[in-house]
């Protein structure tokens, strides 16, 4: 049996960014400790549906049918495995310590959660107390620390609570208390960022040598403040948005300098130490399963792909209440066709830097990869932007890095018709 990753949905941050349309806001602590009771509710009762099913295929837990009597796991019944664990927010580490630590205890009862599982837990700079560092510490395995820039002005512009000094103190406590996976989160294409601003943020960040390194891209979302500035025209001059030709400089020189400092690249935003890729954001990529816990969360199970409500004032009255009404928490419910299954291989294959085996896709699907692509395959090829590799194990198809430059316009091609 293929263990699940679960991911924890915290919704909750001091302060909104300017650039982020996460589900996420900031809330009082009443709050705070009512969603995490209800939390520990929800990861129980999946909990429980989805271990007393796990020995029978044909009663496999189904999205829509997520309720279970009262009581607990029944001791007959094995606890479903679980190897990866990833906590996300918002900032989880607004969330007080003692609920954080129910809600690891909620999960560690209710699935086998394996030797060696990667527990991952999102942290912003300067949110965590000397008991949440202990959390930090002890429960979780590794820690994703939020920078975006070395550069105060671009932290004050998005609208960032911590400055640098923040980020290095928060970095070297975690580093003195023991953790020894850390993974920092930079942002290019700013307004009014510089070539040399970027990769001064990089050689800064890699100095201190974190396990992990991911670089985004800004994408300016409809409904942030971000998104309402550009629609006023409020980029201009020093905050001037950079084009399509730089931003294309700053991601090669993050593949340069990373490159540098010994880090791989095995996503098109993600570098890693050797070891040290996030296993479970790889889950997604690889279309494994997954269960997603909290508001909004997604969750991928067999064919089932499904969703929980975004609206809190929906999720806290039915976690807090009748059991049986846990299959209400469910929106956006979909059986997916082998056409949609064939598609999300490749769009989320091809941003791997492996890319796309042909043998996984003929035992997934049981059709060749050429057979269903091969005039997309050919095409891309021809114009540079796709390769072909011989490994042990058969070819793979991944993208050239002037396909990774226009990726969305190249993952497109995969779209088939009805």
């Amino acid at each position: 049996m293929e263990p699940l990753g679960l991911y924890i949905h915290i919704p909750f941050c001091l302060r909104k960014c300017k650039y982020c349309d996460f589900l996420s806001a900031p809330a009082g602590e009443e709050t705070m400790r009512q969603y995490a009771e209800a939390l520990v509710r929800e990861i129980r009762l999946r909990g429980e549906k989805f271990s007393a099913n796990m020995d029978s295929a044909d009663r496999a837990p189904l999205a829509a049918d997520i309720s279970v009597g009262r009581g607990s796991i029944c001791q007959n019944h094995k606890k479903y495995p679980v190897d990866t664990v990833f906590l996300g927010g918002g900032t989880p580490t607004a969330l007080p310590a003692d609920c954080l630590l129910s809600i690891l205890r909620a999960v560690r009862e209710s699935f086998d959660v394996l030797p060696g599982a990667e527990i991952t837990c999102e942290v912003n700079p300067g949110t965590f107390s000397p008991e949440l560092l202990g959390f930090l510490a002890g429960e979780i395995s590794r820690v994703s620390l939020g920078l975006q820039s070395v550069h105060d002005r671009e932290l004050q512009l998005l609208g960032r609570i911590h400055n640098y000094l923040d980020f290095l103190d928060s970095y070297k406590a975690l580093r003195a208390a023991g953790a020894a996976n850390v993974s920092v989160d930079l942002m290019f294409g700013l307004p009014g960022q510089t070539l040399a601003d970027f990769e001064g943020s990089l050689r800064t960040v890699v100095e201190l040598s974190p396990e992990h390194v991911s670089c985004y891209g800004l994408i300016l979302e409809e409904g942030t403040p971000f998104f309402v500035m550009e629609e006023k025209g409020l980029f201009t001059g020093n905050l001037s948005l950079p084009d399509e030709e730089l931003e294309r400089q700053m991601y090669r020189a993050a593949n340069r300098i990373l490159g540098e400092y010994g880090y791989q690249r095995y996503e098109i935003s993600n570098y890693a130490k050797p070891g040290f890729e996030s296993r479970h954001n790889l889950r997604y990529w690889q279309r494994r399963p997954y269960l997603g816990f909290g508001i909004g969360a997604a969750s991928l199970y067999g064919k089932r792909r499904w969703s929980n409500t975004r609206e809190l004032d929906e999720y806290l009255p039915i976690l807090l209440g009748d059991a049986e009404a846990l299959s209400a928490l469910s929106r956006d419910v979909e059986v997916l066709s082998v056409k949609a299954e064939m598609e999300e291989c490749m769009f989320l294959g091809l941003r791997m830097d492996r890319g796309v085996s042909e043998k996984t896709f003929a035992s997934l699907f049981g059709r060749e990869l050429s057979e269903v692509y091969g005039d997309v395959l050919r095409k891309l090829e021809a114009q540079g932007l796709l390769s072909v590799r011989m490994e042990a194990d058969g070819s793979w198809w991944s993208l050239t890095e002037r396909g990774v430059d226009i990726s969305n316009r190249v993952l497109a091609e995969f779209l088939l018709d009805e």
